[in-house]
């Protein structure tokens, strides 16, 4: 016997459209059964994770700072995989986009002009496009498997952020401790309410790369052309478009919006290098990508729906002692459940009976 998967020759759209919340109506459930099996109670443990982290104006500030990095890089990430790009090392284009973008606050620490913060965003995204075009060079000229090469650049990036924190860069002030110097006042990315709470303005342009996104799938020939060549690289060909230029568009795309998540983040939520600068937004911006449907719009409310998760792991680690890898395993049974839902949608299950008869001897 074998499991076959056979593909729907019709797919509700009422089914599609509600999957994502099937997805997550069964994600709470086993999370429920998850914590009962830790031994808390299933209710408190799920009010603490989404619902406290709500209940407070300061905590709605943090909700949008750790929505904006995972909302900028799904945002790229949807249009790669729609294009039928895969692009898995968000998470090292996130780490040099940082890099590159703190070169000026951290090496010309003298330079005090508005011009500091907008060249610096410019570097992020420039050094996240650049990081991103490795693996996008490899796919085009030498049919590379793109999955492979992206994923282990991370460790690349996150390894030579190490090394420069802890040589080159490492702040001379800083008693010996590995982060760089501070950066000054004209490199911090500004509050966006400066009276209400902390939240800056990487989550504007988070929303502004989702609508540009949105518009140009939607309404232009690029758009159309990452569409066709993601359904079909052989009717793309014939409509004239060229899958390798497609290869460096998606994946130069997707390694801005995360070199510029980098830097935001590291400009407007924590104000100098270190070595750890990021709890995992570029993996979790796969699962944000994919239960946003890859609708750049969709991922506005995921992306949401993502940070959630972190600031209710946090929230779960003070009132009810959890630890801190119950956040990843939520995030785990999201997209499991997102992706196996889909799979019921676009497939159905055939299971194949074979009888194996011997011969003679």
């Amino acid at each position: 016997m074998r499991i076959e998967l056979e593909k729907r020759p019709d797919v509700s759209k009422l089914y599609a459209f509600v999957s994502p919340l099937l997805a997550l109506v069964l994600t709470l459930v086993f999370g429920a059964i998850m914590f009962a099996m830790l031994g808390k109670d299933p209710v408190a443990a799920l009010e603490a994770f989404f619902i406290e982290p709500l209940l407070e104006v300061w905590s709605l500030h943090e909700l949008a700072i750790k929505a904006a990095p995972l909302i900028l890089i799904a945002v790229g990430l949807a249009v790669c995989y729609r294009s039928n790009n895969w692009n898995i090392g968000a998470e090292g284009q996130f780490t040099i986009g940082a890099i590159t973008g703190s070169y000026l606050p951290i090496i010309f620490y003298d330079w005090h002009s508005p011009l500091v913060l907008p060249l610096m965003l410019i570097l992020g995204a420039l050094g996240g496009a650049l990081f991103a075009a490795i693996p996008a060079l490899l796919k085009a000229h030498f049919n590379t498997n793109e999955i492979l090469t992206s994923l282990m650049l991370v460790y690349i990036a996150q390894l030579f952020l190490d090394w420069l924190i802890r040589g080159a860069w490492r702040d001379p002030k800083g008693f010996n401790f590995p982060v760089s110097r501070d950066f000054a006042p004209e490199a911090v990315l500004p509050a966006i309410w400066e009276e209400s709470g902390r939240a800056h303005w990487a989550f504007i342009f988070a929303i502004m790369a989702a609508v540009g996104a949105w518009f140009m799938l939607r309404y232009t020939l690029k758009g159309f052309e990452i569409v066709v060549l993601g359904q079909s690289e052989r009717a793309g060909r014939f409509a004239g478009f060229s899958s390798k230029k497609m290869i460096w568009f998606s994946f130069l795309f997707s390694g801005a919006l995360a070199g510029l998540a980098g830097i935001a983040e590291v400009s407007g939520s924590i104000g100098h290098l270190q070595p750890a600068i990021s709890p995992g937004y570029g993996f979790t911006a796969i699962i944000v990508a994919f239960l946003g449907r890859l609708n750049p719009l969709g991922i506005i409310a995921s992306g949401l729906v993502l940070a959630l998760t972190y600031l209710g792991g946090e929230a779960a680690q003070l009132s009810l002692g959890l630890s801190d890898k119950v956040t990843r395993v939520f995030q785990g049974l999201l997209l499991f459940f997102v992706l196996s839902c889909d799979t019921l949608i676009y497939y159905k299950i055939r299971l194949v009976w074979s009888r194996v008869r011997g011969r003679a001897a």
